[in-house]
């Protein structure tokens, strides 16, 4: 039987060898290509230069992508969702260097293509086994580590229900502990409850399997129980992990700041500061510089299009909230008839909507009608990749309707963002509509990096342009 801790304790040596057989696998897959499409194993100097170039790209990609993180307690098809991403990336950046130096017609565009198709299955195949593999072996106890909670509150019963859901993550609770279990089921999901001892560096040291990790569920008054179980197990080396009861605050970019020799947890805080906020200003002028320089021969036709087709100016401007909640006025091109709103009422577009104009529904379902937000970047006034900014009405509407709602405005707004991928863009009928476009523009918040932003950028490319929710 292997090791319990064997992962955990050789987990960078592990992730480094995976890297080496993915950089091997990439390699592989390209030589096969080529036997297969000129059956010769033999390779010319110009394809093993290429395959060298491409295995560096690919590490960098996974890399990108998160692959080689630690894979407990995260989704099995979440990850091989995003070893596909990193793949068909690999496979656009290849391409992209090859115009770019003007080498692709060096090379035959059939082994190119089975090299990036060979390479896709095998890797997926490998990381798939290799996934199904750590799922038995943590069901089976191998690799697994014990835990032992005390709390069986509100907190503590979601504690255990989520870990009991998902075995294969490693983490396996042999207890639950309770002042007061009176009154309380003997058991809770196959895990048996028992009244806290006195004494628990003795309750540990009588265990018959050694306890890897105590996690705390506790209220936020339970300070001087935390300070009485830390000082009865300052002879241990176990991991102690306090599981703060703030989750149903509403809480945003919570995390530990240091001010002196006080650490403060920040209960809800924006990312964009310090260094932060100049990458993200740096990252969004560039960017959309390039962009509006790329598209101005299409940005001028639209605007040529959208005066020509039917009365009214070129652009559409509207005031929205933007950064920390203050008023700024957004472009877009026009997509409907002139007409006049009840006072106070914005009216979001419907199906079949008869204020668009048919150019203007070609412009929404496209995205186009969103370009000249690029000129809102390039003021500071939006990012490329944000919260998408809500009429100034539908914000009073929903702020008291979501409790986290105006959390959103900690950032900029943008043109494109994390719910708009994931489908929650367009007409918000119902409020749980509403409600799922604010979770995930929150989890963008709470999850922001330059490279978040790049990723979202690319996805944008490959599903946030048409969408059948734009009318």
């Amino acid at each position: 039987m292997l090791p319990r801790g064997l992962l955990k304790e050789y987990s960078r040596p592990l992730s480094i060898m995976l890297r080496g057989l993915d950089a091997c696998t990439v390699l592989l897959a390209g030589w096969l290509a080529y036997l297969y499409r000129f059956g010769d194993s033999i390779l010319p100097y110009s394809y093993m230069a290429a395959l060298g170039f491409g295995t560096l790209v690919a590490t960098a990609v996974l890399s990108f992508f998160g692959i080689y993180s630690s894979v407990r307690g995260r989704g099995f098809w979440g990850h091989i969702f995003s070893l596909t991403q990193a793949l068909l990336l690999l496979s656009m950046l290849l391409a992209c260097a090859a115009f770019i130096t003007k080498t692709g017609e060096s090379f035959s565009r059939a082994w190119f293509i089975l090299w990036m198709v060979f390479s896709i299955a095998i890797l997926i195949s490998f990381r798939f086994s290799l996934l199904i593999l750590l799922r038995l072996m943590r069901k089976r106890g191998w690799n697994e580590r014990r835990v032992v909670i005390i709390g069986l509150g509100d907190l503590g019963s979601q504690l255990v229900e989520t870990v009991q859901q998902a075995l294969w993550t490693g983490f396996r609770i042999v207890t639950i502990l309770d002042d007061q279990p009176e009154g309380k089921p003997p058991s809770l999901c196959g895990i048996p409850v028992a009244k806290t001892p006195t004494n628990l560096s003795d309750y540990l040291h009588s265990q018959p399997h050694e306890i890897d990790e105590l996690w705390l569920a506790l209220p936020l008054g339970a300070e001087e129980t935390v300070k009485k179980i830390i000082h009865q197990l300052r002879h241990h080396t176990i991991a102690i992990r306090l599981v703060l009861d703030i989750f149903g605050l509403g809480l945003l970019k919570h995390s530990i700041t240091q001010v002196d020799r006080f650490s403060m947890l920040d209960l809800n805080a924006s990312p964009m500061v310090g260094m932060n906020r100049l990458i993200k200003a740096i990252e969004d002028r560039l960017l959309a510089t390039i962009i509006l320089v790329l598209i101005s021969p299409l940005f001028l036709l639209l605007a040529l299009a959208v005066k020509l087709t039917s009365k009214g100016p070129v652009f559409f401007k509207q005031l929205r909230h933007g950064w920390d909640g203050r008023l700024i006025k957004v472009y877009k091109f026009r997509t409907m008839y002139e007409h006049q709103e009840k006072q106070g009422r914005v009216t979001q577009a419907s199906a079949n909507d008869q204020r668009v104009t048919p150019l203007g529904r070609f412009l929404r379902r496209t995205s186009l009608d969103e370009l000249p937000q690029f000129i809102n970047v390039l003021q500071g006034r939006m990012s490329i990749v944000g919260p998408r900014p809500h009429a100034v009405q539908h914000n009073e509407f929903y702020k008291d309707s979501i409790t986290a709602y105006m959390q959103r405005h900690r950032v900029k707004p943008g043109i494109t963002g994390w719910a708009q991928i994931n489908g929650w863009r367009g007409e918000t009928e119902t409020l749980e509509k509403m409600r799922k476009r604010v979770e995930f523009d929150l989890y963008y918040i709470e999850n922001w990096s330059p490279l978040f932003d790049l990723r979202i950028i690319f996805l944008t490319f490959l599903r946030g342009f048409v969408n059948r929710n734009a009318y």
